[in-house]
């Protein structure tokens, strides 16, 4: 049987699929949503524990703020922090969905929750929602930078206005917003922990994702900078590189066709995606006291989907994997480095379908 999953293989012209093993069939969760069914065996040794992490009153009297923080892992993270007794002021451009987001976690936590609308491509807009957020809650103690903006789309494809677009979101809106927020402590002599939320391909780069790729790694070097230069003024800078999460935002804009979702499974060792809650708990530790001596640091958290995917002959999990009924595309694309099969294409005629899915997402 071996030789004969060698030849399959090595001739993988045509047949992108291998079955893999399915001993146990688990459900990634999301609070209440299930996520994805992962067959992967594995994933029975690495559950998601979503309890919040900290002692209760890690952060109280505390001040948080997050950009993005109305949906997906930005929702997340503002939940655990007002567990805690963090008072959180979230923002983003739809005010509805930021003031829905707020009375939703104040109702769950009992503490406050300010929306306040903001559009980080835009400096005078970002001043304007730091003056809000100093006036209903005082200067921050934690500033999390979280909004983003991302698609899929071949790098030729790209209008100027594509790269600006992310660009304007992700490296720009991190800019204004630390500038603006920064220059205010430095003034009042007050001390903050920021967290900017970032991407395994922030270190490496990656095909179709370009423009992304290009304003994470900007924001990395921005919040390691600053690492160094800031320190003097109590000022500590860390990121996460979150591996994939599915939430609404990300996968209806890098995976509109869900063809690459299920494959996603196959090269994480852990054997399932991560939840928000797992983030959470990541990034209340960065921003806590018991993290006071942490800064500049880069925290991958992806499953071990990283040195996954960078080792050349890791592939040979697969080939050697005891073989069921299950199977998955183990070679496909999505948020990460290395396409391993050079045969799996999408045609123009795909791309053109995918982008007119992406182009109608309503919401993030």
């Amino acid at each position: 049987m071996a030789s004969t999953v060698m030849r399959r293989v090595s001739a993988f012209k045509g047949d992108l699929t291998m079955p893999l093993g399915c001993l146990h069939r688990r459900f990634i969760s999301c609070g209440p949503k299930v996520l994805l069914q992962s067959n992967l065996p594995q994933a029975g040794f690495f559950p998601p524990n979503e309890g919040v992490m900290l002692l209760p009153g890690s952060f109280k009297n505390k001040v948080a703020f997050i950009t993005g923080g109305g949906t997906g892992l930005g929702k997340g993270m503002t939940t655990t922090l007002s567990t805690l007794g963090a008072k959180c002021v979230i923002a983003s451009r739809k005010l509805d969905v930021l003031k829905q987001t707020a009375d939703e976690i104040s109702t769950q936590t009992g503490n406050e929750v300010y929306a306040v609308q903001c559009d980080v491509r835009d400096p005078s807009s970002v001043k304007a929602c730091v003056d809000e957020l100093v006036n209903v809650a005082g200067l921050p103690d934690v500033v999390i930078n979280n909004a983003a903006g991302n698609f899929i789309s071949p790098t030729e494809k790209l209008s100027a206005n594509a790269w600006k677009t992310i660009t304007d979101i992700v490296l720009n809106g991190t800019a204004y917003v630390t500038l603006e927020v920064g220059k205010r402590l430095i003034k009042a002599e007050k001390g903050a922990a920021f967290l900017a939320i970032t991407t395994i391909y922030a270190e490496t780069g990656t095909g179709f994702l370009v423009p992304s790729a290009s304003a994470k790694a900007g924001v990395e070097a921005l919040c390691k900078s600053l690492a160094a230069e800031w320190g003097r003024y109590g000022m500590r800078f860390n990121i996460i590189q979150p591996g994939p999460i599915k939430t609404k935002g990300a996968f209806s804009r890098l995976d509109p066709m869900g063809t690459f979702e299920k494959s996603l499974m196959g090269r994480i060792p852990t054997g399932r995606l991560g939840t928000p809650g797992e983030i959470a708990n990541l990034a209340a530790y960065l921003c806590s006291d018991y993290a006071s001596w942490v800064s500049g640091a880069t925290i991958r958290m992806d499953g071990g989907e990283y040195v996954s995917i960078a080792g050349e002959f890791n592939v040979l999990r697969e080939v050697m994997a005891p073989f069921e009924t299950t199977t998955l595309n183990v070679f496909c694309f999505l948020n990460g480095l290395i396409v391993r099969v050079p045969s799996m294409q999408v045609t123009n005629e795909q791309w053109t379908v995918m982008e007119s899915m992406i182009r109608k997402t309503k919401g993030s």
